[in-house]
Formats: C-alpha cells, structure tokens, sequence
C-alpha cells in the first residue's frame, strides 16, 4: 500500500509502521539477555545466594560463653567455683604466664588475679576489644554476688527479638541497594563498551537512530532486568529470613525504580568514552569501591569520622539504602524521604545529562 504522509512524501505501508529504533533496542538487548544463562545467574540468583550465606553466618543465636581464665593462687578456687556457677562462663585455670599469653593470642577475654584476702581481685583485660569490656563487667558481677553483695534496686529483664532488629534485617535493603548499583554499572556500562569493541556502534551511527534513543534503550532494557531482580531478593528474604516490610509496597517500588534509573545513567555516564573493557572494569570498581565501604551496605556509616558524614550522604548509594532501611525497617512513607529522592534525582539526571552530551560512537 503506497500513501502520501503529511509533508507529501511517497512512504510505504511498511515504512509508516516500522517500529522505533528504542523499541528495537530495548527488545534486542532483552533477547540477548536471556540467551546468556551465566547472565541470568549472576543477575537473579548469585543476589540470593548472597542473602543466604550472610543471613547464615549472621543469624540470631544465643550468646557466645566468654573465656575467664584465673590466675592459680591459694585463693583461685572460690574465684573458679563463683564462676563456673553460671553457664555463660567457661572458668579455666592457669599460672600467671600462661594467663598473659592466652589473654594476648586472644584464647581468653580476661583474666582474673585473686588477691591476698578473698576480698580483693584484679582484672586484667584488653579495653579495646569489646568481648573482653563485657567479660569484665559480667565476671565482676558474678563476683560481687557471690561475696553477697545486694542491689539496692530491683530490676526486670524483658527480651526483645522481633523482625526489624536483627542484623539481617539491615543487611537485606544494604544488599538490595548493592545490587541496583553494581546492575546498573556493569549491566549498562559493561555492555555499552562491549557494543563499542564489536564494532556495532558504529553500524549504529549509519542509522537514524538518536543518541538519546540508543541510551534509553540500553538503560530500560536493564530496568526489565533489575525490578524483578531486587523482587525477587526480597521475597526470598521474607520466606526464609522472615524479613518484613514495614512501609508500602508502592513505595518501595518507586524507591527500586529511581535507583535502577540513577545507577543505570552513572552506568552510562561510566562508559561513555571508555574503549575498553579494561578502562571501564577499572572506572567502575573506583566508582562503586568508595559506595561499597562508605554507604552502610554492611555497617552503619556513622562508624565513620562525623566530618566524612556529608560527603558519604551525597554518594549515590547511601540515599538510596538509607530510603530502603527507612520503608523496610521503618515504614516511613513517600513525603518522609524528601532528601534521599532529591539527591537520586539529581544524579539520575546529571549523569543521564552528562552522558548524552559527552557519548561517542566511535574510538
């Protein structure tokens, strides 16, 4: 069928219905993604093996016996005999060199030099490790009570352990953030310099196909990839480690989506002018290295000096944990991650920005 279009022009039925050139893309690069099945494991499965191996080796147990060595003297057995009474203490005796060499290797907590009169000992302990700190404090209040000592106050304890305050808790949204980084970054990045070293940008170039056609179709071919992936992690997470979502799913998912997106465009902006696969491997692990030990994917960044605090805010990763611990953990709602969003977005959009500006098709 031959019809004249609006200016005039003598165009074909099949050319008024010839698809997009970021339809097109966005369907080859999903294709080509799923012919891959070492792609497919490292995107969707190697998350979760990550998510079982920590969530293992950091589940909730009971606390660990600490090591209370006494030193042997006249007076050490009412010392070990106070000790070995409660069942969070492993009391073991040694003379005075052997004490020191345990307690510096590690082997003991502390250890305990029973004085002249059963009214006097000395703690020796490393004050810098925390293990030894409480072993000390324990050991002296097994002690104290055990020369009769009364407190003057009557306490209650009242355990806690509910979902939300486990360590795996904070470790899934820390794992969830480290996978939209690192999809983004090699998913988008890797794959552009590749399409760069094969030679196909350049029979990109001889297309109509737009700068800005290609880069959105590259980054919402990944997006396909990382939604299912982060839905994935989390409902894994919540059968086997029963963690829980405290705010909406919507919003949770809008958090996804705008990660996925602020990565995807640093992906790009990361692989703009690298013609190699060594140049970008090397760009992209200074990009995500700072994120993975400063942005609490682990452990809390307040760890770090408070002067570091502002600029370890305004790394790409941190606002975006910092929302997803806010929705999980809190249930905080969408007008409640006002800073986090605005950070995201502005590097979602510089980085797209800068990108499209600065992207070559050829070396």
């Amino acid at each position: 069928m031959i019809r004249p279009n609006k200016n005039g022009n003598i165009v074909t039925h099949s050319q008024s219905k010839r698809p997009s050139p970021l339809w097109n893309l966005t369907t080859a690069r999903l294709r080509e993604f799923y012919r891959q099945p070492e792609a497919v494991f490292w995107v969707y499965f190697f998350p979760i093996l990550m998510v079982v191996a920590l969530g293992i080796a950091f589940r909730d147990k009971p606390i660990e016996r600490i090591t209370v060595d006494v030193q042997a003297t006249g007076q050490s057995a009412e010392l070990v005999h106070a000790l070995a009474a409660d069942p969070r203490v492993k009391v073991l005796e040694f003379d005075q060199a052997t004490c020191r060499q345990r307690l510096r290797t590690g082997k003991s907590d502390l250890y305990v030099v029973p004085g002249e009169s059963s009214r006097a000992v000395d703690y020796v302990y490393d004050p810098t490790r925390p293990g030894s700190v409480v072993a000390k404090d324990l050991t002296d209040q097994l002690i104290q009570k055990a020369a009769g000592r009364v407190d003057p106050v009557t306490v209650t304890v009242q355990q806690y352990n509910e979902p939300g305050s486990r360590y795996i808790d904070f470790l899934v949204p820390g794992l969830l953030g480290m996978g939209l980084m690192g999809g983004g970054l090699w998913g988008v990045g890797f794959a552009v310099v590749d399409m760069r070293i094969r030679k196909l940008l350049k029979r990109f170039l001889a297309t109509p196909m737009k700068k800005s056609h290609f880069l959105i179709g590259v980054m919402a071919s990944r997006l396909f990839f990382m939604v299912p992936e982060i839905v994935l992690l989390i409902v894994f997470s919540w059968l086997f480690f029963d963690v829980r979502v405290y705010g909406s799913w919507i919003t949770l998912f809008l958090l996804v989506l705008l990660g996925a997106i602020e990565f995807s465009g640093i992906g790009l902006l990361v692989a703009s002018r690298a013609r190699t696969l060594e140049s970008v491997s090397g760009l992209m692990n200074l990009v995500m290295l700072p994120m993975w030990t400063l942005s609490g994917v682990f452990f809390s960044y307040d760890r770090f000096p408070a002067v570091a605090q502002p600029i370890i805010k305004l790394l790409p990763l941190t606002p975006l944990i910092d929302a997803l611990r806010k929705v999980m953990l809190e249930g905080a709602t969408l007008t409640m991650l006002g800073p986090e969003l605005l950070i995201m977005s502005l590097w979602a959009v510089v980085s797209f920005g800068v990108a499209l500006k600065i992207f070559r098709w050829t070396d």
